[in-house]
């Protein structure tokens, strides 16, 4: 009685666990390939939990598929839940392992008189994210993009119109769909739980379309069909890692050597991964496996091995089962031009198999972001980050010691061979195979691969008279016996022959110093030759450069002539002693910065930019012409450039603090810190300066690389902006720009990440994570408790809405404001980094809020109450007597002028000390 009675209790137990708010979401916590009833194929596709086909073998309802396996020639189709939306095989024909979805939809619309809109929805709650282009068939309708925020008819934005000739047919609208009888609509960033196209149709006599829809069914009907889709998906039942750890029946990283993020833009969910080193499934139980994917025989016999004159070697291979893993295989899409690619975004240029290198041309847009990406398989190449690269490439991500365990899956079949390990900047790749010295050939194919060097083959390897014996893997050199001499001709030993001594030595003596003479000569004519080029070659540079309109914009500008010069290139040499790698101050996306003497012992920064196109040149001429007429305490002064070198050289002041960057993010042991009134001020002068860029130059400056390392510190600690390199000038006329995506990740504005558009709100958005780095002192990107990567502009919306501002800024401003000024300061950088850019303040109200906030911190320590006029000096951040309340701030922290010295903050005299120049 009492077993039955436990049986019982273990039977209702597992009911309410199945019925339970959680059920829906934890129907599965393992691989659907551990239960016999799942189904883990549809045709050749793989479907990897937590997707699934039948119930019980997926984890949540939007992750259901449908194998649609009707059509006796056509393959099997994949569907998700909604019956509509088809999924796409990916590179590694499996569904479930990437963080997106390929798919596609098409849909038809019939219209009837009299209906004068129309309208197709796309929701799908567990997918995020929508990127794709849609083409629309139909006649007599506006097409509109519903979206939330928007002044358009009921809340949407206008994509395109569709109108029709009388004499139109689908089969010519669809060859252009150009806005005439198709229209063609990009999305980006778009969310897939609130997609909506409507319809609405043109004014007209029902007549006319009576009469016009005899001729076309473009007339009467709406079509919609994807070119491209690709929907991102999450695990949705909690916003972030965090939480579904604290509710851990449905925590869905249940793999051992797995890893949660947060979805990066929304905070509506996060995702799992295998950790570095790990590939697999890592929601299902010992998902995550090291590398079992190379296969040191090539499986297919007769494979080509040459697209067009590029050499194609076993690992790497044209066709499936020519390659020893799916990563290495390649696809020739042109024998005649040579056209050897990974994908539609890598080119391959030449494989070298001795030094384990590719060379990969890039050619996608996020050329710096997008990796070579195989379902299934780990990263095994040495990162990106050029147009044209060689990068190291890895057998497997394993070490020699793992890889040697397993004989059956080594790669270094070659008996001559070695095993190496290949590490990029960050992380372990994996490991290579080389040929022993003194062999070579291709160590991956067979036991003979790699073949022996005959080094007696090379000219000279042995001194004069010796003879040169070839041996495995080396060689031997003998000396010639006696009475004998080595013959060059015949490679051995001859008998030496008898010739006259003294006449032997004059004519060596005449020729040794004819050979002298001759030597001298040429050395003065290649001398002077020599300098005749690198002063053409400089003159060269200084006309392609643009060096006479920058002379001549500078001669008709009388301002401009006063503060900028054209520096020649001996005296940036000898400012920076012939650019000596110690005079580095430091490296950046656009270029490297050396520091300087002039000859009138100033100190100047003098920065080296990356290679320009010709149009980029005339741009930066332009640039110059402008910045030089900027005149403003808290931006970085430009003294001028040199034109003479390939690339042009720009001169500034020198700023001799640092960077806040390096103050606020310095190590424990540094004692000096900024205190909070210093930080109001700073953020002050930097939002002044950026004010003064969008609104009071000459031409609007559009930043485009706001952060805490470009506000850099001068003796004073006064603020100043600086790293123009990515800046755009924008005619006044025009709000925004399309350009190419730059900037640095954790500062970059979503908006402008997705869109292209830039304008005046993206440095606003950048200049908020500046400030939210103020309050928390958290770097833009920082690792948090549980050990992952995490955007501080995210972590501090979130933290917001879930706990008072009080418990999550720094100790230190938390001690030195007030609960009041933190608010302030906390609501502004909110308002500043909201994803609409017409939802954010301008940098005028940015400035205006510090410096009231600035006013009223000092009005709170005065024991008589500022007048009108003291307020209004406040509130000027130019004027001495603000000037001197900084500086009196910053005496308070003299005491720790030595130790700053010693972390390398130098005063100006202490560079002339150091200096060689002569006074």
């Amino acid at each position: 009685m009492s077993r039955l009675y436990v049986t019982l209790i273990v039977i209702i137990f597992g009911l309410l666990q199945m019925t339970g708010p959680g059920a829906s979401l934890n129907l599965h916590s393992s691989s659907n390939s551990t239960h016999p009833n799942c189904t883990e194929r549809c045709g050749n596709v793989s479907i990897q939990y937590p997707f699934g086909i039948e119930s019980g073998c997926f984890r949540q309802s939007d992750f259901s598929l449908t194998c649609n396996g009707s059509g006796s020639n056509q393959p099997p189709k994949i569907f998700l839940h909604d019956g509509t939306t088809e999924v796409l095989a990916d590179s590694g024909n499996t569904v479930g392992l990437s963080s997106f979805i390929d798919v596609a939809i098409s849909h038809t619309i019939f219209m009837a008189p009299g209906i004068p809109s129309y309208s197709f929805s796309w929701n799908l709650s567990s997918f995020t994210m929508l990127d794709g282009s849609f083409n629309v068939t139909g006649c007599d309708f506006d097409i509109y993009l519903q979206e939330q925020y928007t002044n358009g008819p009921n809340g949407s934005i206008s994509r395109c119109p569709n109108s029709c000739p009388q004499n139109i047919t689908e089969t010519v609208a669809r060859q252009n769909c150009n806005g005439t009888g198709c229209c063609s609509i990009y999305v980006v960033g778009t969310d897939v739980r609130d997609f909506t196209l409507k319809f609405v149709r043109h004014n007209g006599t029902r007549a006319d379309r009576d009469a016009l829809s005899n001729r076309s069914s473009l007339w009467d009907r709406i079509n919609i069909t994807t070119n491209w889709a690709e929907i991102y998906w999450d695990i949705v039942d909690q916003p972030t890692c965090a939480r579904a750890k604290e509710k851990n029946i449905n925590y869905a990283c249940v793999s051992n050597h797995s890893e949660c993020s947060d979805e990066e833009w929304s905070n509506l969910g996060y995702k799992c991964n295998c950790n570095s080193g790990y590939v697999g499934n890592p929601y299902v139980l010992d998902g995550c496996k090291r590398d079992e994917g190379y296969s040191p025989r090539q499986l297919k016999e007769n494979c080509s091995q040459w697209c067009g004159n590029i050499s194609v070697p076993y690992p790497f291979g044209l066709e499936e089962g020519c390659s020893a893993r799916k990563l290495f295989e390649l696809n020739c899409t042109n024998m005649t031009s040579s056209m050897l690619q990974f994908d539609d975004g890598h080119v391959v240029v030449y494989i070298n198999i001795s030094e384990s290198l590719v060379g990969i041309r890039v050619t996608s847009y996020f050329e710096d972001e997008i990796g070579i990406d195989v379902s299934g398989e780990p990263n095994l190449f040495d990162g990106f980050g050029e147009s044209v690269v060689s990068v190291h490439w890895a057998a497997a991500n394993l070490t020699c010691e793992e890889a040697l365990k397993n004989k059956s899956q080594y790669a270094c079949v070659s008996l001559n061979s070695e095993c190496l390990g290949v590490n990029s900047k960050n992380d372990y790749v994996g490991y290579r195979c080389k040929c022993l010295d003194g062999f070579q050939g291709n160590p991956y194919t067979t036991s003979t691969g790699c073949e022996d060097i005959d080094e007696c083959q090379i000219p000279g390897i042995c001194k004069e008279n010796e003879v040169c014996h070839n041996v495995a893997g080396s060689y031997d050199c003998t000396k010639c016996p006696g009475k004998t001499e080595y013959d060059a001709t015949t490679k051995q030993c001859t008998a030496t022959k008898r010739q006259n001594l003294l006449l032997g030595v004059i004519i060596g003596l005449c020729v040794g110093f004819g050979i002298l003479l001759s030597c001298l000569g040429g050395m003065l004519l290649i001398r002077r030759w020599k300098r005749d080029i690198q002063r053409k070659l400089r003159r060269k540079y200084f006309t392609k450069n643009q060096g006479l309109l920058l002379e001549q914009l500078i001669s008709s500008d009388e301002n401009a002539s006063n503060k900028t010069k054209i520096f020649s290139l001996e005296e940036l040499k000898k400012a920076t002693n012939d650019f000596d790698t110690s005079r580095i101050l430091g490296r950046g996306g656009h270029g490297m910065v050396y520091k300087g003497i002039l000859s009138d012992q100033r100190v100047v920064a003098i920065k080296i930019s990356k290679i320009m196109e010709q149009d980029e040149i005339d741009n930066f001429i332009n640039e110059v012409a402008i910045l030089s007429q900027i005149n403003h305490r808290n931006i970085v002064r430009l003294f001028g450039c040199c034109l003479e070198t390939e690339v042009p050289l720009l001169v500034y002041d020198f700023v001799s603090n640092g960077s806040l960057f390096e103050i606020l993010h310095a190590d424990a042991s540094n004692d000096f810190q900024l205190s909070w009134d210093d930080c109001l001020r700073i953020a002050s002068e930097a939002a002044g300066a950026l004010y003064y860029l969008h609104s009071s130059a000459s031409v609007s400056i559009f930043h485009r690389d706001v952060k805490s390392s470009n506000i850099l510190l001068d003796g004073n600690y006064t603020a100043k902006v600086s790293d123009f390199g990515a800046s755009r000038l924008v005619p006044i006329d025009q709000t925004h720009v399309v350009t190419n995506i730059q900037g640095t990740f954790g500062y970059l504005d979503p908006e402008y990440y997705h869109t292209g558009q830039l304008n005046e709100k993206s440095d606003v958005y950048s200049f908020g994570v500046v400030l939210v780095e103020l309050l928390l002192r958290k770097k833009p990107v920082f690792t948090n408790e549980t050990g992952t990567k995490q955007n501080l502009s995210n972590y501090f919306l979130w933290e917001k809405k879930m706990k008072p501002i009080t418990e999550i800024v720094a100790t230190q401003v938390l001690e030195e404001a007030t609960e009041e000024e933190i608010n302030i300061v906390a609501s502004l950088a909110e308002k500043c980094l909201r994803l609409r850019h017409e939802e954010r303040p301008t940098m005028k109200l940015v400035e205006m809020t510090l410096q009231f906030l600035r006013a009223e911190r000092l009005n709170s320590r005065s024991a008589v109450p500022a007048s009108k006029q003291e307020l209004e000096e406040l509130l000027c951040p130019s004027n001495s007597y603000s000037d001197s309340l900084a500086s009196d701030s910053l005496m308070d922290n003299k005491a720790t002028t030595s130790s700053q010295q010693s972390k390398g903050y130098y005063s100006l005299e202490q560079e002339f000390a150091s200096s060689t120049l002569p006074r």
